[in-house]
């Protein structure tokens, strides 16, 4: 069994009563999913030997799309990549703009050491095994021209990774960065890590230190991206994997940024294979992956990432993964490993009034409540359960054989969809014309 911290635990959880995915600790309860998990795997592996690639994980409500996008990047971490996880959102992300895609991307990337706005640390890492390959090669870190030397490497390999690709103010800011920290200026340096991570918030006197006017645009993001890969790399990384969460909330979106937002998909499934170590990771519905408002209504991406089936069986290796509902037996083997794990104050109590019968009874309540429909309780029913773990904790004289007896949660939208047949949210048809379906195979960002 995986061992898993004080801290750890209580994020898991924590996160569990919430009704959300932890970010730490999955791998302790990922049960029933060797083969998908395998296959992400085998994609990290590709990412490892120099491959650019991309996968898209298909499901429906409930089927552990964001807890499987979560263990993947937590393999990718212990493996040597850099992460980030991005959830599409109408709020704070329009994934028709690159350059909020970069902003977020960057804002949540991470590694095993810095688990959010890693790339500052990422830029001392590589900067600190340029001085130490230069020591090593006889360079004094005394010489005055020490400095100049680590410089000059630091911009031959950017340009080498590169292909010489890199942005010319990426390259100054990379620059003015490493001289503003060897002059103890941090607060310009740190607002210039800002400025190349995507924020539209950085003082003009930082900028003008670099010599750089405006912000990171739309147009020139994905080769900004690309310098921050090969930075990654320099530093000691594997590569990097991106995840982006909840992509069906495209089709939420009006009609002119659903367009774009999808043929942004389409761009970056393109030119994936041009960007070595990087792992791209889209989730998404099957209605967002096989309706005409979404992806099949573009055919240059629908034609290359179309999913295929023969009966119940279909490749992992195809570029859409299926991960497919819960079983009865699996929550069982989830609720067993669950209480395995739970931080109780005396686990005799626990194992002996959180018994297999009641795990049993507990997967037949809530999964009757809700029509007999395993797929879409599991997180009604990790809820319910970890309560029930509480209760016994907490209070001495609990016991669920006697005193438990479920009582159905209000439903959320998605889950009332799957379970009565309920409407999707609206996509704003006011403004759509009979041609809607289809999206012009041309447009982009």
């Amino acid at each position: 069994m995986t061992t898993l911290t004080k801290a750890d635990l209580a994020h898991l959880f924590e996160a569990l009563r919430k009704g959300l995915v932890p970010e730490r600790g999955l791998e302790a309860f990922a049960i029933g999913i060797d083969k998908q998990r395998g296959e992400m795997r085998r994609q990290l592996d590709l990412a490892s030997s120099g491959e650019g690639t991309v996968k898209f994980l298909r499901g429906g409500y409930g089927c552990g799309k964001t807890f499987m996008a979560r263990l993947s990047l937590l393999d990718a971490q212990a493996m040597g990549f850099a992460t980030s996880f991005v959830v599409v959102s109408d709020n704070d992300l329009r994934f028709q703009r690159f350059d909020d895609v970069y902003r977020k991307v960057m804002t949540e990337l991470a590694t095993n050491l810095c688990p959010r706005g890693a790339l500052g640390d990422i830029l001392d890492r590589w900067i600190g095994q340029v001085e130490e390959a230069l020591v090593a090669a006889g360079q004094s870190e005394d010489a005055p021209d020490f400095d100049d030397r680590v410089r000059r490497r630091l911009d031959e390999d950017l340009a080498a990774a590169t292909g010489g690709q890199a942005p010319a103010d990426f390259v100054r800011v990379i620059q003015t960065i490493f001289d503003l920290k060897q002059a103890g200026d941090t607060a310009n340096a740190g607002a210039l890590i800002s400025w190349l991570s995507g924020s539209g918030n950085v003082a003009a006197s930082a900028k003008k230190a670099a010599g750089i006017k405006g912000d990171i645009e739309s147009r020139n993001a994905l080769d900004y991206l690309r310098g921050v890969l090969e930075i990654v790399k320099a530093a000691g990384y594997r590569g990097l994997a991106i995840v982006i969460d909840e992509a069906e909330t495209i089709l939420r979106m009006r009609r002119d940024s659903r367009h774009k937002s999808l043929n942004g998909i389409r761009q970056i499934a393109d030119v994936a294979g041009s960007y070595p170590g990087l792992l791209w990771v889209f989730t998404g519905t099957p209605e967002f992956f096989d309706s005409r408002q979404g992806v099949a209504g573009l055919a240059p991406l629908h034609d290359r990432i179309r999913f295929l089936k023969q009966g119940r069986f279909a490749s992992l290796r195809q570029a859409q993964l299926e991960l497919t509902p819960f079983s009865a037996d699996r929550l069982r083997s989830v609720a067993t490993r669950l209480r395995e794990l739970f931080p109780a104050s005396d686990p005799m109590r626990l194992e002996a009034r959180i018994s297999d019968a009641f795990i049993d009874r507990l997967v037949a309540e809530v999964t009757a409540g809700f029509k007999g429909d395993v797929g879409i309780v599991p997180r009604q029913f990790m809820r319910e359960f970890v309560t029930q773990m509480d209760l016994v904790d907490e209070q001495a004289d609990y016991a669920p054989a006697r005193d438990y007896g479920f009582s159905a949660t209000p439903l959320g939208s998605e889950e009332a969809q799957v379970l009565y047949g309920a409407p999707s949210p609206p996509i704003e048809r006011s403004e759509l014309d009979a041609d809607d379906d289809l999206v012009p195979a041309e447009d982009v960002w």
